[in-house]
């Protein structure tokens, strides 16, 4: 896959600050946030995001004014990495691409269900972040498809609703969660 630009690229690059310090606590709140909201969901403390990532709770605000800013940055930033994941796994052989990247994306739901639930509808960032896992997934499973190795008589967005699905229900552990999606991709797999 060459390289390729996907709308939220834009998004998360203009969020960004440019000054190097700033860029760090810019990061470190993000990840933070993403630890929190994976632990804690739409509830995660602000205050306790800020302690985590070493800054104080004025400099979160700077950087993200309102808690709907926050969980925006982080869901375009999960969405983002998603999509690069896609291109560094574009040379692996298709079936391993595609499953490489679905197992990926059933981490980012975790952190997508809790920006949801906060967000309480629709946000104009989700389109892009939609759009750009499309651009980014959609060839690697076309790919399989053309090699023989997934179903044909499917298409992406099937691909991604079984994943959704599937990373919706709880488990008792990541490992749990990684044999049933390994199951269904058995489904998908195709000549099984």
């Amino acid at each position: 896959m060459p390289a390729q630009q996907f709308p939220v690229s834009e998004i998360v690059a203009a969020q960004r600050p440019v000054r190097k310090d700033a860029a760090r606590n810019y990061d470190a709140l993000l990840a933070a946030a993403r630890e929190a909201f994976t632990e804690h969901g739409s509830e995660a403390s602000l205050e306790d995001i800020a302690r985590r990532a070493g800054v104080g709770i004025g400099t979160l605000y700077r950087n993200f004014p309102t808690r709907r800013a926050l969980f925006e940055s982080v869901y375009a930033d999960e969405v983002n990495a998603l999509c690069r994941s896609a291109v560094e796994f574009a040379g692996l052989e298709p079936w391993e691409a595609l499953t490489a990247w679905l197992e990926r994306f059933a981490g980012y739901m975790v952190t997508k269900r809790a920006v949801r639930e906060a967000l309480e509808g629709e946000s104009e960032i989700f389109q892009a972040c939609r759009e750009s896992m499309f651009t980014a997934g959609g060839p690697l499973f076309e790919r399989a498809q053309r090699a023989g190795v997934a179903r044909r008589d499917m298409d992406f967005g099937d691909l991604l609703r079984l994943v959704a699905g599937i990373t919706a229900t709880a488990f008792t552990d990541d490992a749990q969660r990684d044999r049933v999606l390994a199951i269904a991709l058995d489904g998908v797999r195709a000549g099984r």
